[in-house]
């Protein structure tokens, strides 16, 4: 499905034309895959449109840029201002939001330290990433054969560009499978995530998700789950999950910014069914979150203003 385009994209504290926002063939991460990048969602709002934990995303970037040794030439509060103008200069006010930092034009080589550093900032209207009848009934998701990379081989705990091949990878196998998605494990037989997203289930009234050891990403929309399901009194745990206990669990399902929370109704054919009441009322309370709807919460949004 082709991107719906905008006006302009932020480059090195630049607004260029969305058709001029080109680089080098010889960038560096275009060859290595060093670089790294984050996933955001603005929704509209009473008060236009508000950046759903903007600052928590920035500074997850800075993270794992730290991870990479990439040198953003930037503060945190720039690209977070810098994020706002994007919206604000394409008069948006529902969004997906792709800032990526990555290493550019100038050397070639597998020493990336000498690269120049480049950022930018693109935004577009983007739907429901796994459809609008997957977040109503749910989807259907196959253990893939790809593993889930060993944290001693690329660290699974940065949002590293060059390292989505394995999720692309598996996400292609489950789609000419005749399935939405792919859940991966880990090197050591674990559940460790979706291919872009933070998987959980319920087991015995235990709401459940896999740890980082497991090679999950710390998502920020799973911790967002996480204090939501807990503030409605459920029993939250952090905790390995093995192959057998997604087969026999009560309701499953994934979160991301780009597919938000979606129900899994099937898992390597074993049916699950339609949405939980627990999954259900986690969904609807985060949906009203994000658009600025619950008091609560309402320090997750940032305004564009």
């Amino acid at each position: 499905m082709p991107l719906d385009t905008v006006e302009k994209i932020w480059m090195d504290g630049e607004f260029v034309d969305w058709d001029d926002a080109k680089i080098h063939i010889l960038t560096h991460s275009l060859h290595y895959g060093s670089g790294v990048f984050e996933g955001i969602r603005a929704y509209p709002t009473s008060r236009g449109a508000g950046v759903f934990r903007l600052t928590d995303h920035i500074n997850r970037l800075f993270l794992s840029a730290k991870v990479f040794l990439i040198d953003i030439p930037y503060t945190p509060v720039q690209l977070v201002e810098a994020v706002k103008d994007t919206i604000r200069v394409n008069g948006l006010e529902e969004c997906y939001i792709r800032p990526i930092a990555y290493l550019g034009y100038g050397e070639m080589g597998l020493n990336p330290l000498p690269c120049p550093v480049n950022v930018s900032i693109a935004v577009w209207p983007w739907g429901t990433y796994l459809g609008d009848e997957g977040v109503k009934h749910g989807v259907r998701t196959k253990i893939s054969s790809w593993q889930r990379h060993d944290p001693n081989a690329v660290p699974p705990g940065a949002k590293g560009t060059g390292m989505y091949v394995n999720s692309s990878m598996a996400k292609v196998e489950a789609l000419k499978a005749g399935y939405d998605e792919a859940i991966l494990l880990s090197p050591q037989g674990y559940v460790s995530e979706c291919t872009g997203e933070n998987i959980f289930i319920v087991r015995r009234g235990k709401l459940i998700t896999p740890p980082v050891t497991a090679g999950a990403l710390e998502g920020i929309t799973q911790d967002s789950v996480m204090t939501i399901a807990r503030d409605l009194g459920y029993d939250v745990e952090i905790g390995n999950i093995l192959r057998s206990d997604l087969y026999m669990c009560d309701e499953a399902f994934l979160t991301g910014t780009a597919a938000e929370v979606v129900p899994i109704r099937e898992i390597d054919d074993r049916l699950i069914g339609e949405p939980g009441p627990m999954t259900k009322a986690i969904q609807e309370t985060y949906f009203s979150t994000v658009r600025g709807e619950v008091d609560r919460y309402k320090d997750w949004v940032e305004h564009v203003g």
